[in-house]
């Protein structure tokens, strides 16, 4: 039942701390990834769909994203959703294709994606607390019901902190490499 128990919070940390990173794709460096626009939400037929289902997203030169829709009738709607967006660009548009020249960060910009980057990764961490603190719950449950014994107790609840700690490592792990591609110059 313990064993069980850490490892479903062991997965569900996991995947928290692969969304997080996933999150840290989304802001922007010095260099155009796909992963800036794939999540943005374009009106298609009057419901919300990310950008990446209704178009092809390819990096032709080491600043700029190259979109191509499937549909050209999405072609302005896609425009108008980068534009309603917060990365900053403007989007061109050739009758066929749309195309993002990001530009150069300046400091300023570069300290305030590191803001971005911490807020990602404290709720990341807040994230693993909570997956911690709902095994932990769990664990007591358990031994309330007179299944455990307490030094079964103690034994899970310090496992659980160890799972955590790493988890949060990682964590922190790709918030530096993030920094520091944010402030590569």
């Amino acid at each position: 039942m313990i064993e069980d128990t850490i490892l479903e919070a062991m997965d569900k940390m996991d995947k928290a701390v692969e969304h997080t990173q996933s999150q840290f794709g989304t802001v922007r460096t010095g260099r155009a990834t796909p992963s800036l626009v794939e999540r943005i939400n374009v009106e298609y037929y009057g419901a919300p769909v990310p950008l990446q289902q209704l178009a092809s997203i390819s990096v032709p030169e080491a600043r700029q994203l190259l979109i191509k829709p499937h549909d050209r009738t999405t072609l302005e709607a896609i425009e108008r959703a980068i534009r309603e967006s917060d990365l900053g660009v403007n989007p061109s548009n050739d009758g066929v294709s749309i195309r993002l020249s990001l530009p150069q960060l300046t400091e300023e910009r570069r300290k305030e994606y590191v803001k971005v980057a911490r807020t990602m990764a404290e709720e990341g961490r807040i994230a693993l607390r909570a997956i911690r603190r709902d095994a932990r719950k769990a664990v007591e449950a358990v031994e309330k019901d007179g299944e455990i014994s307490e030094d079964d107790l103690d034994r899970a609840e310090k496992e659980l902190d160890k799972i955590t700690h790493e988890h949060v490592e990682h964590i922190d792990e790709a918030l530096g490499r993030k920094e520091h591609e944010l402030l590569e110059v």
